[in-house]
């Protein structure tokens, strides 16, 4: 695979300068970081993300939306861009205005939660929460309030105590899930290699999202009696390092659930394993769009546009959250990168063949670092 495209250069450089700057942190003054900011009114033309006034259509009513992802990744974004692309659709469909305002707090504790504030002193009618913390900041935020909160992309809603049940929320937030089923993926790396005696799990242990898929997949290769060793990092440098003892610690594969932190860094690193001959098996389309091996799971873009729908259900229908069931969907779609299955030194149609009988699809992309750029 070659890498001397100015996208990898240019990777290489910021996580360079990430490493560096997180040894100067031990004796320097540490700085806040700042979300980046949209506001766009959704009426029927609008583009997600894109910088306008709200306008009414025909004198319709208008609603404000304050939506909040979690950090700057391929599948979180992919999920506000649907969001605001189907409400737009519904603001042209019923003559109503949705005024959005899009932020994003770099993972940022502090600035999310300054982020939620703002919300609330800004009157929004409606909350969105993409990935886990932001739904469950959202909603310690809103239990004086009841502000009706949308989550998407929470993998377990239910041990986060989001919701009190997937069939019956019980209180002002409902949303959809992006559930990852462990023992599928477990199965795709015996499948692509029966003999693999050592697993790799690469995680934020820090990550909600990432505590249920890393339990199950202990439980699954305990049962079937292989090893398996952890190693997790919460930035860059953490990252990196924990991508390098993998290979030094001689795995046969590797396991990354829907975890927020490894695919914020992903293009830095996903060479490291291809170099080794190791393949990377994930809990979403992004990382194999970033370079790894397999994603296995929902369609991001399906979820985000499954999202606006219940949303507008909610302001527009007067629908509750309290008892408005999480939906959930099929996990059956693996995507292979072909390129990076190539350098690995497997036949596709092999692995296809393989891959098939455990999956409802096998789908094929290559490396890029946004949707948007495969069409680019």
């Amino acid at each position: 695979m070659k890498k001397t495209s100015m996208m990898k250069k240019a990777l290489t450089l910021a996580l360079s300068l990430a490493m560096t700057m997180s040894l100067a942190a031990c004796g320097g003054t540490g700085t806040t970081k700042q979300p980046s900011t949209t506001s766009s009114g959704a009426s029927g033309g609008a583009q997600p993300g894109a910088s306008s006034s709200s306008t009414q259509l025909g004198g319709g009513e208008t609603y404000k939306i304050g939506i909040c992802n979690y950090v700057d990744d391929a599948s979180l974004n992919q999920i506000n861009e649907n969001i605001q692309a189907r409400l737009a659709e519904i603001s042209a469909d019923r003559g109503v205005t949705f005024d959005i305002q899009y932020q994003n707090p770099n993972g940022d504790p502090a600035v999310m939660n300054q982020i939620i504030s703002n919300f609330q002193a800004d009157k929004v009618d409606l909350m969105v929460g993409i990935a886990t913390p932001v739904a469950m900041a959202m909603q310690a935020a809103t239990e004086d309030s009841q502000i009706p909160v949308v989550f998407s992309a929470v993998s377990d809603p239910v041990s986060a105590e989001l919701v009190a049940s997937l069939e019956a929320p019980g209180a002002n937030i409902t949303g959809t899930s992006d559930y990852l089923d462990t023992n599928s993926i477990m199965n795709l790396i015996f499948a692509a290699d029966p003999e693999a005696s050592k697993i790799g799990f690469l995680y934020n242990v820090g990550q909600d999202s990432s505590a249920t898929p890393i339990a199950h997949a202990k439980e699954y290769l305990d049962t079937k009696g292989v090893p398996y060793v952890e190693r997790t990092g919460t930035n860059a440098a953490e990252v990196m390092q924990a991508a390098q003892a993998l290979v030094a610690d001689g795995v046969d594969a590797i396991f990354t659930p829907t975890d927020n932190t490894i695919m914020e860094f992903y293009l830095a690193i996903y060479e490291i394993f291809v170099d080794a001959g190791i393949p990377h098996y994930t809990g979403a389309d992004s990382f194999a769009l970033n370079g790894a091996f397999l994603g296995y799971g929902v369609d991001y873009a399906n979820l985000g546009r499954e999202t606006a729908d219940m949303i507008a259900e909610i302001l527009l229908d007067g629908a509750d959250p309290a008892g408005m069931a999480v939906k959930t969907f099929d996990n059956g779609t693996a995507t292979v990168n072909t390129e990076t299955c190539a350098a690995l030194g497997y036949d596709f149609a092999d692995i296809e063949a393989a891959f098939a009988p455990l999956c409802t699809k096998v789908q094929t992309i290559t490396t890029a670092e946004s949707f948007s750029d495969l069409n680019g």
